[in-house]
């Protein structure tokens, strides 16, 4: 586990990098492959900043071992929502597994599973709109979580906290 990793995995969520006041839990090194995109554009799934239980880890070969995508902490039954405008690409089963995923108009492609969808393939969703309702089951670890993916092509993927937007920082004198 590298240390940008353990960072992430470790917050709690009062910790200032999850529940809005630092950097929207982004670790200080990203390694995501392809190429880097702006912040601030999109949002967080679950409505609200969420606990991050399993980071991003790329593979090394595009077939090999990793973690594309981050799993987010949430309670079975909550709202699921896009992260950003687009266009629903697909919404149903992939190995027994209901998935909604999302096509966003600079060629970032966002998933989320285990999601019951409440939209169908091509329907318009504008950022932030309702498309499904977390299901259990992702997890073998019992903790219900949503895994978000991203990718900017049929075999690139990226750190989905990378597209969150950043959390105003304000200084405020101590006295």
């Amino acid at each position: 586990m590298s240390s940008s990793t353990s960072l992430v995995t470790r917050l709690s969520p009062s910790s200032p990098l999850i529940n809005g006041t630092g950097t929207a839990g982004l670790a200080p090194t990203d390694r995501s492959a392809g190429p880097r995109r702006p912040r601030g554009r999109y949002q967080w799934p679950t409505g609200a900043p969420a606990t991050v239980v399993e980071d991003f880890d790329p593979p090394a070969v595009v077939w090999g071992r990793g973690h594309r995508g981050v799993d987010l902490a949430a309670a079975e039954g909550t709202q699921i929502r896009s992260a950003a405008a687009g266009t629903v690409a697909f919404a149903g089963m992939v190995a027994g597994r209901p998935v909604v995923s999302i096509d966003h108009a600079d060629g970032i492609r966002t998933t989320y599973e285990p999601v019951e969808p409440a939209v169908s393939a091509g329907d318009t969703v504008a950022a932030g709109q309702i498309i499904g309702t977390l299901l259990a089951g992702h997890r073998s670890d019992g903790v219900c979580a949503l895994h978000w993916g991203a990718r900017t092509g049929p075999k690139t993927y990226i750190n989905p906290l990378r597209l969150l937007q950043p959390a105003v920082i304000r200084l405020k004198p101590l006295h």
